[in-house]
C-alpha cells in the first residue's frame, strides 16, 4: 500500500482523499526526507524523490521486512542508490551465503572455457568412476542445474539432520565434498531438481581437483583456487574485498561462504548484467552467461547456480513478485542476501540484511517497487 507521502508525489487528487479518508489528523508527510534524499544520486534515471522513498523502504523495519544493513541501486552502470545501517559501512565485508553458489558457476565457466571441464561429459568425481556406479552419469550440467539426483537435503526436520547443516556446521565440515560426493542417488541424475549447497561443494571440489593435479594437500588446493578467483575474477573486476571461505581439507565452501562488501556484490552483478564482460573485456564467455541463464528443465524459476524470474507469478518462486520484465534474475543468499539484476532495464540492485522466510516475501515487494520505477530499454 502507498503511504501518504507517495500519494502526495502521485497526483494533487489523491492528496486530497487520503487526507479526507484520515479525517483531518495529524498533518501527512509529504515527501522524502534529507537525508533520505542524500543517498541518491542527482540523476537517478527515474524521479529523485519518488526513488528515495521507495529505497527508503528497504530499511524500514515497520514494513515487515527484517534488518537491512546495506542496499544499492545501480542503473546504466552508475550508483543512483547507496545507504548503511548504523554500525555499517562501505567497508564492511558481508557474508555471501548462497550468492556464492553463483561465483562458483562463474569460475566453473572459466574453466570450460580454458578446456579443463565438458559441460556434458561426465563429472570428474573419481569416487564416481567405479565400475557400476550410477552416479558416473552426473553430468557437470546436471550439478550445475541442480538435477543431479543425489540424495542431498537442504532443509530439514530436525534441521541438524539435513545434509546442508551436518556439511557446514557439524560432523561432516571437515571434507565437505567427501560427504557431499558419497551420499548415494535418489533419482536418475537430469530427472529432479533439488537445490542443494552440497552439490555447489561438489563443484568447488572439481575446480580444486584441476587447478591442483588432484592434490590432496589442504594448502595447495587453497592456495590454487584462491589465487585463481583472485586474478581471473575478482581483481579484474575490482573486487579487492573478496575474502572466500574454505574447509580443512583446502575446498572453497563454494555454497555459502565468501565475503566482500557491497560495493563488490554490486560489481558482480553488473558483471552478469554485462553478460560476463568488464569494461570491454570478457572475461567469461557471453555463451556461459546464456547458459547459466537457461531454465533447468525440472525448475524453470532456477538457472545454472542463478535464480530466474520466468515463473515469478508463483509465489513459491523465489522471485515472487519480481515478474516484469522477462529476464530478471538473481543471487539469493540465506536471510535475505539478494542481488538482482534486470538486463532490460540496465538495473542492479543488492541488498544485504537479516530477514526470516515470511520477511523476505514482504522484502521482496519493496525491492520490486524499485523495479517498477525504471523503464525497460
Amino acid at each position: 500500500m502507498l503511504s501518504l507521502r507517495h500519494l502526495a508525489l502521485a497526483s494533487p487528487v489523491c492528496l486530497v482523499l487520503s487526507l479526507a479518508a484520515c479525517g483531518g489528523g495529524a498533518e501527512p508527510d509529504l515527501g522524502p526526507s534529507e537525508s533520505e534524499l542524500a543517498v541518491i544520486a542527482k540523476s537517478p534515471g527515474v524521479g529523485r524523490e519518488r526513488l528515495a522513498m521507495d529505497f527508503a523502504d528497504l530499511f524500514d523495519e515497520n514494513q515487515g521486512i527484517g534488518e537491512t544493513r546495506a542496499a544499492m541501486v545501480m542503473h546504466g552502470g552508475e550508483i543512483v542508490a547507496e545507504r548503511y545501517a548504523d554500525g555499517y559501512d562501505a567497508d564492511t565485508r558481508f557474508i555471501s551465503w548462497s550468492m556464492a553458489k553463483t561465483v562458483t558457476a562463474v569460475m566453473i565457466g572459466m574453466l570450460v572455457a580454458d578446456g579443463a571441464l565438458e559441460l556434458d561429459e561426465p563429472a570428474p568425481v573419481p569416487n564416481w568412476q567405479r565400475p557400476g556406479d550410477a552416479r558416473a552419469e552426473i553430468t557437470l550440467r546436471d550439478l550445475l542445474q541442480m538435477r543431479s539426483g543425489l540424495d542431498h537435503t537442504e532443509a530439514g526436520d530436525p534441521p541438524y539432520e539435513s545434509s546442508e547443516v551436518r556439511m557446514l556446521f557439524l560432523d561432516q565440515r571437515d571434507d565437505m565434498a567427501k560427504f557431499a560426493e558419497e551420499q548415494p542417488l535418489e533419482a536418475e541424475p537430469g530427472e529432479k531438481f533439488e537445490y542443494s549447497s552440497n552439490t555447489t561443494v561438489i563443484l568447488a571440489d572439481i575446480a580444486a581437483d584441476v587447478l591442483t593435479d588432484n592434490s590432496t594437500d589442504p594448502e595447495t588446493r587453497r592456495k590454487a583456487v584462491d589465487t585463481y578467483l583472485r586474478t581471473r575474477l575478482f581483481e579484474p573486476l575490482g573486487m579487492t574485498s573478496m575474502v572466500p571461505e574454505y574447509d580443512a581439507a583446502g575446498t572453497l565452501i563454494g555454497g555459502s561462504a565468501i565475503h566482500g562488501n557491497l560495493r563488490d556484490w554490486a560489481r558482480f552483478g553488473e558483471f552478469l548484467r554485462n553478460h560476463g564482460s568488464y569494461r570491454g573485456t570478457q572475461l567469461v564467455p557471453r555463451q556461459w552467461i546464456d547458459f547459466m541463464l537457461e531454465p533447468s528443465p525440472p525448475a524453470p524459476f532456477y538457472g545454472g547456480q542463478i535464480w530466474l524470474n520466468t515463473q515469478a507469478s508463483d509465489p513459491q518462486d523465489s522471485l515472487y513478485p519480481i515478474d516484469k520484465p522477462k529476464g530478471i534474475f538473481a543471487a539469493i543468499g540465506h536471510m535475505g542476501q539478494y542481488i538482482v539484476v534486470s538486463p532490460k532495464q540496465k538495473l542492479t540492485i543488492v541488498r544485504l540484511g537479516h530477514s526470516d522466510s515470511e520477511q523476505r516475501r514482504a522484502l521482496l515487494r519493496q525491492v520490486n517497487d524499485v523495479v517498477e520505477l525504471y523503464p525497460t530499454d
